[in-house]
């Protein structure tokens, strides 16, 4: 199969295969026989493991604090166990946080990724930063329902809040201090960012 890594998740690449391209039912076929989870791009696929503490710390109390906020309010957030398509251009990936209202719009291999969130956030790491600001995020903004995309440093308190504006644009709002609310307009909530890292130790050289 043509496994080929990404830095995902804070993790370490693995070995490239040079292998030809795999199919749909391929991808599929490989998920089900790992029990892994995959990124899927163009015949291609990238693996995901887990990442480290602080970055599951950040994503589980962003799954909490929102979810919480949304109940009984015809949305749900779900952490990186669902996987998003992109159908305009055919990425399958797992964000770290998803937010979709009203019915799921079912699509993609076995028709079971995600196509309508209406929020995506992303925990960074060095090793994802890059992809995530990146080339993700331009498939991410071919999402026609989304309209927020965070992206949330783990190393020190930094969260950045992308929103869809007119006209293709997006408007950027930084929050860099723990007496800060992260503001999803989309979903009228606000979220503290000291919530988002509370209990969370950085590394040497990081800073609250």
């Amino acid at each position: 199969m043509g496994l080929r890594s990404r830095r995902t998740g804070g993790n370490k690449l693995m070995a490239t295969s040079p292998n030809p391209r795999i199919t749909p039912a391929e991808y599929a076929k490989l998920e089900e026989e790992t029990g892994e989870r995959f990124e899927y791009l163009n015949g291609q696929v990238f693996a995901m493991s887990g990442g480290t503490l602080p970055h599951s710390l950040i994503a589980a109390r962003l799954n909490r604090r929102i979810g919480v906020l949304l109940e009984n309010k015809g949305c749900e957030t779900v952490g990186s166990d669902l996987r998003i398509v992109v159908l305009e251009t055919g990425l399958e990936t797992y964000p770290d946080v998803s937010v979709y209202c009203g019915k799921a719009q079912m699509a993609g291999t076995r028709g079971m990724a995600v196509a309508n969130p209406v929020v995506l956030i992303e925990v960074l790491s060095k090793s994802t930063e890059a992809y995530d600001r990146g080339e993700k995020f331009a498939h991410y903004r071919r999402i026609a329902s989304l309209q927020e995309y965070v992206l949330v440093a783990q190393d020190k308190v930094w969260v950045e809040c992308f929103r869809r504006g007119e006209q293709w644009t997006w408007v950027l709002t930084e929050y860099a201090e723990t007496s800060a609310a992260l503001r999803l307009d989309s979903l009228s909530i606000s979220i503290p960012v000291a919530a988002i890292y509370d209990g969370v130790e950085f590394e040497a050289g990081g800073a609250r």
